[in-house]
């Protein structure tokens, strides 16, 4: 784990964060450089580090992750699929995001990283999942 987490400062640090996401809650002592990595300029970083402080996490960390998760996507909207993914696993913990999940639903073109009727019905697909329990 030390390695891990000495790597999150390397150019590979979405990679490593993903990694340490899939280990899941035994990757705690990431915990505090993932938290930092929150606050990068690059919404991509904040992204990744969200996503693997849930996955590590949980709901002690929900607030802070899907205000992140919000603010990157409004940033950069090709985050979209990757933020819906999270916000899908988070389930009721994701709940602030509804009203910005049913307006994407609403776009005539949606967000997304490419802009293609796959990728697209993915999204609404991952915007569906989430949305029908509120």
């Amino acid at each position: 784990m030390p390695r891990l987490v000495e790597l999150l400062e390397s150019h590979r640090h979405h990679e490593v964060a993903d990694v340490l996401g899939r280990i899941g809650p035994a990757a705690a002592p990431a915990l505090p450089r993932l938290r930092k990595m929150l606050t990068a300029d690059h919404a991509w970083t904040r992204v990744h580090a969200a996503a693997a402080l849930w996955d590590i996490g949980g709901d002690a960390e929900a607030p802070v992750i899907v205000e992140t998760l919000l603010a990157a996507w409004a940033e950069n909207d090709s985050t979209s699929n990757h933020v819906l993914a999270c916000l899908s696993r988070m389930g009721p913990a994701a709940r602030p995001a509804v009203p910005r999940i049913r307006e994407e639903l609403t776009l005539l073109r949606r967000s997304g990283r490419f802009r293609s009727i796959t990728n697209d019905e993915e999204l609404q697909a991952a915007c569906r999942s989430i949305t029908p329990g509120f």
